[in-house]
């Protein structure tokens, strides 16, 4: 069974190794089975598709590929950079993310 990952789709994150170091984007797509994710303008791959009937001209496509989720911090506007996170529980028993460095809430 997979576990949860510190991101999910729609977050804002920072990218913080590999070719696209320093990047942030909006994550589009989580696969929780590979711990992977699929951010946006980050790790821009290029396809060559044929014509189809949906797709009638083919050619060369260029689409965002995943990367490993340890690649990416959550991103935070009050910093200006990526936070790491931690989950903590609220009095009404809801569980939220904060910032480690801060101790804001980030949902």
């Amino acid at each position: 069974m997979a576990r949860k990952l510190h991101v999910k789709t729609g977050d804002t994150v920072q990218v913080i190794s590999g070719k696209d170091l320093g990047k942030t984007g909006k994550v589009l797509a989580v696969d929780l089975e590979k711990r992977r994710v699929k951010v946006e303008g980050v790790n821009i791959q290029t396809k060559h598709k044929k014509p189809t009937q949906a797709m009638q001209q083919g050619g060369i496509v260029k689409q965002e590929g995943f990367i490993d989720a340890s690649n990416v911090l959550l991103y935070s506007e009050e910093l200006g950079r990526g936070v790491r996170t931690g989950i903590k529980v609220t009095e009404d028993g809801k569980k939220v993310r904060y910032c480690k460095k801060t101790g804001t809430v980030l949902d």
